[in-house]
């Protein structure tokens, strides 16, 4: 399909929001031109903004054409009777489709794909359970403020609320977990709506957007024109925090001498990385970076204390309790950071920047609420905490780090070898981190193997680690690798699973198979659905309840993950020694042409330290099983 001319200002005038009726006269047209060039400047339509003069086509092949013209180029997706419309002009695209094999999978598949990019993910399917199946990943989009796009196909318009075949509901089935859901019957409204959709998910807080599509409004004509006029009244994301909070945080920062910079994963999604450690090294300040926000500052930075929270190192859980200041950033105050919210932090004042206003004292009262984008108010604060600094002096933390350093040379992180002779998870991930190194990907499924994976591998630079972090959503892994490594193809992916969570998401090992893209997968096979057996363990007085997955040592290996990957055109390999454990990762690396499975049986009994068990005070975090650190709080 033709991508059109360059846009006009003078065409775009009748387009934008406010702008002046385009001159009927022709000899006013450069006059008006100029007037209106701002406006095409900052057009909030997505990609090049060509111009596309009125054309006669299909509703289907408009929404097509609205996807090129965004500038997209990688869909995942699987058709239906629904949505069959729309696939056959998708075949003259430029676009590249991938077929999954299962829709949960394309829409982790776009989430990847949007992690590691910062684009609008998309993901397509039909209507009734093809809609339905992509919820799961809808909803963990939501949590993770990840830009998604999902389209789907719907019933005729005519039949909507009759229970017709494949007939499901999914608008008001995903009203809760998206930023909007549009129900599109009228052909005429799928440029608008397919530019209001990419506009919604990629400003503000991103997050996942829902199109669903009539069959009858696919297959009618239509006048497709672009760019379109987006108009969402009531929807103006603040970017730019206030300058008197901005002030007022810098005065706080001076003042306090247990200061911590809180950074959650909104720091990663503005791409506000360089900006954080700019604020870091003005103000001298530890930083821990919660788990959706590993590698926004590098693990290696002597300023980095780790990750905060149930599986957190001692240093950051304590670096938070103890502070008398948390500088918020992109971060809502999770439970699993906060553990008991009434216990947490008690001495700290708060300041707390988020583009969502939604977060701001939501769950912790913010003594300085600053709405906005941290990409554009961590360097503002920088610069008034450098002026302040030098009107008010440097504060001294020689004590606070003093206490700090002491808690992680006393506590760093690290485990034990099994007793039970089997190989050590937390080696062969560390391993894997290790020889791959900081530019590669590593993308976890949920479980024991997510909080290894985030303990273990360093990660110094930003979306190098995606995970379902919100929702724990098991099954992630598979997918979501596809599509990160869709996006960036030049990179190792590594998807780090368990065998749990492997085996709900595996055939997209086909996908990946046949259509090339050599993902690398390790399944950490402890023969259990590791966490719970591991609540199990310290809860339910070792009573396992159906946790045994007969995958591991000694056992009926249903599925023999080496022949499972075999079946699926992948490279298969199994490590059950330590000292294969290294060769059989270097082989993995070599192979580029396929994916690669490696079944890496692990010890069952292994566990995650530290962790602060649920329902109590973060000062109650455990090294080890009825372990408790024996801190002294400075004096």
């Amino acid at each position: 399909m033709s991508k059109g001319s360059p846009i006009s200002p003078s065409l775009m005038a009748a387009k934008s929001p406010g702008a002046p009726k385009a001159p009927e006269r022709a000899d006013r047209t450069a006059e008006h031109a100029a007037v209106v060039a701002d406006l095409a400047a900052v057009s909030p339509v997505l990609g090049p903004n060509n111009v596309v003069p009125p054309t006669v086509m299909t509703g289907s092949q408009a929404i097509v054409r609205s996807l090129e013209e965004l500038g997209v180029d990688d869909i995942f997706g699987l058709p239906g009777g629904a949505i069959l419309p729309t696939y056959d002009p998708l075949m003259a695209s430029t676009m590249n489709h991938v077929l999954v094999r299962h829709e949960q999978g394309a829409g982790h598949a776009a989430q990847g794909y949007a992690m590691v990019t910062g684009r609008v993910g998309v993901c397509i399917a039909t209507s009734g359970p093809g809609a339905t199946n992509l919820v799961t990943a809808i909803m963990d989009a939501h949590m993770d403020s990840v830009p998604l796009v999902a389209i789907t196909g719907q019933v005729s318009s005519g039949v909507i609320g009759t229970d017709a075949f494949q007939e499901a509901d999914i608008v008001g089935i995903t009203m809760p977990i998206t930023k909007h859901s549009f129900l599109v019957t009228d052909p005429n409204d799928i440029p608008h709506v397919m530019a209001e959709a990419f506009h919604l998910a990629s400003t503000g807080r991103p997050g996942p957007v829902l199109v669903d599509v009539a069959k009858d409004a696919q297959v009618g004509q239509m006048t497709f024109s672009w760019p379109p006029r987006i108009d969402l009244p009531g929807y103006r994301p603040v970017t730019r925090g206030h300058n008197k909070q901005v002030r007022e945080a810098a005065k706080l920062i001076a003042a306090a001498t247990k200061p911590v910079l809180y950074v959650g994963g909104g720091v990663v999604k503005a791409h506000a990385s360089a900006e954080l450690r700019a604020l870091a090294e003005a103000t001298g300040a530890p930083v821990v970076t919660t788990l959706m926000a590993k590698g926004a500052f590098p693990d290696s930075h002597p300023q980095h204390v780790g990750m905060p929270g149930m599986h957190g190192t001692v240093s950051a859980v304590t670096a938070l309790q103890q502070s008398d200041l948390l500088i918020t950033l992109g971060a809502r105050f999770d439970d699993r950071v906060t553990g008991v919210l009434k216990t947490f932090a008690p001495h700290a004042k708060v300041i707390h920047a988020d583009i969502d206003p939604a977060e701001i004292s939501k769950n912790r009262t913010a003594d300085v609420p600053i709405v906005g984008s941290v990409k554009e108010i961590i360097p503002e604060l920088t610069e008034a905490v450098r002026a302040q600094f030098e009107a008010a002096g440097t504060p001294d933390l020689t004590t606070w780090w003093a206490f700090l350093n002491n808690l992680k040379e006393t506590y760093p992180l690290g485990f034990t070898e099994p007793e039970d002779g089997l190989t050590a998870p937390q080696k062969v991930i560390e391993r894997i981190g290790a020889l791959t190194g900081p530019e590669g990907i590593y993308v976890a499924g949920v479980g024991q193997h997510q909080m290894w994976a985030a303990q273990f591998i360093k990660y110094e630079r930003p979306h190098a680690w995606l995970n379902s972090g919100g929702a724990g959503t098991m099954g992630y892994a598979v997918p979501a690798a596809m599509g990160a490594k869709v996006g960036e193809p030049d990179r190792v992916v590594w998807a780090i699973d368990g065998d749990g969570c492997f085996q709900m998401t595996n055939q997209e090992l086909a996908t990946c198979a046949i259509n090339k893209i050599p993902i690398k997968v390790a399944v950490i096979n402890n023969s259990s659905l590791g966490m719970v057996r591991q609540w199990q363990t310290l809860f339910y007085e070792g009573r396992y309840s159906n946790t045994d997955l007969n995958t591991g040592h000694d056992t009926v290996r249903i599925p023999d993950f080496v022949k499972l990957g075999e079946a699926y055109g992948c490279a298969s390999f199994r490590c059950e020694r330590d000292e294969d454990i290294d060769a059989t990762i270097q082989k993995a690396l070599e192979i580029n042409d396929r994916p690669v499975v490696i079944d890496f049986v692990v010890s069952p009994n292994s566990m995650v330290w530290p962790m602060v068990p649920a329902g109590v005070s973060n000062d109650q975090i455990q090294v080890a099983r009825n372990m408790t650190p024996d801190w002294e709080e400075e004096d």
